[in-house]
């Protein structure tokens, strides 16, 4: 039992050319907790993960994972020490199969080397991680399908199959309904639900309401680019400044 929240950020800013995209932003996230991250367009969502993640360096303040500062750390490093990210595009290699992408992200986190075209070390082991995180996601059917067959909302299931393969302990999801159809929704729902029943620490950035007050333990608003509050979905959306936010927008 440890004492760290999985994941924190403190006093988290990022200026670029004078403009403030991030202002002060602290937040921790107990582990096992699904927060959903909300805001109107430009409140700066995806920057704090890209910032999270390690794409972005932040300007100020500290992001910390399990306790360690990772505030400078690549994202390589980052994803071995428990951090994953699926990203609003799809991030698969459609010339390989599901089940040769899911054993990619099984491969790394196993460490061998790691290539379709030979027999890489711990491919036994790959191999079986990668089908039961297929059959977590229930897309055991699909292993031996090209990825760029899949349908939009099964491509989504892939990516996350990807990320139970690896093993992370915090997972950072951008936007899993962009673009997915409206008949897909529900089941992309029930995998994130089961993802996080799986002990898993879950951040979501997502603007599709329904599924974020559905799943969510906890709601941060951003709002340009600040936290604007926090806690529980029913306190936040009965919260008067997030109403005010959020005038002009769907709530």
């Amino acid at each position: 039992m440890t004492d760290h929240p999985a994941l924190a950020l403190e006093g988290v800013g990022l200026r670029i050319g004078g403009a403030r995209i991030l202002d002060g932003v602290d937040l921790a996230v107990p582990s096992g907790e699904l927060l959903g991250v909300i805001g109107p367009n430009g409140a700066g969502k995806t920057t704090l993960f890209n910032v999270v993640s390690g794409l972005i360096a932040p300007t100020a303040g500290r992001v910390r994972l399990n306790g360690d500062d990772v505030t400078r750390m690549p994202v390589h490093r980052r994803a071995v020490a428990g951090l994953g990210r699926t990203f609003q595009t799809s991030s698969l290699f459609g010339a390989l199969t599901v089940l040769e992408n899911v054993r990619q992200a099984a491969q790394a986190r196993l460490g061998g080397a790691s290539s379709v075209l030979r027999r890489p070390r711990g491919a036994d082991a790959a191999t079986t991680r990668a089908r039961e995180a297929l059959e977590e996601v229930g897309l055991a059917h699909r292993a031996g399908q090209q990825a760029s067959g899949l349908a939009h909302g099964e491509k989504r299931k892939v990516e996350i199959a990807m990320l139970i393969a690896a093993e992370p302990s915090v997972i950072l999801l951008d936007e899993p309904m962009a673009g997915v159809g409206s008949g897909d929704v529900p089941a992309i729902t029930e995998v994130i639900r089961q993802l996080h029943r799986g002990g898993r620490t879950v951040l979501m950035v997502e603007h599709h309401m329904e599924v974020v007050l559905g799943l969510a333990t906890r709601v941060a608003v951003m709002h340009h680019g600040e936290l604007l509050a926090a806690g529980t979905p029913e306190d936040v959306m009965a919260n008067p400044t997030v109403q005010q936010a959020y005038l002009g927008e769907a709530v």
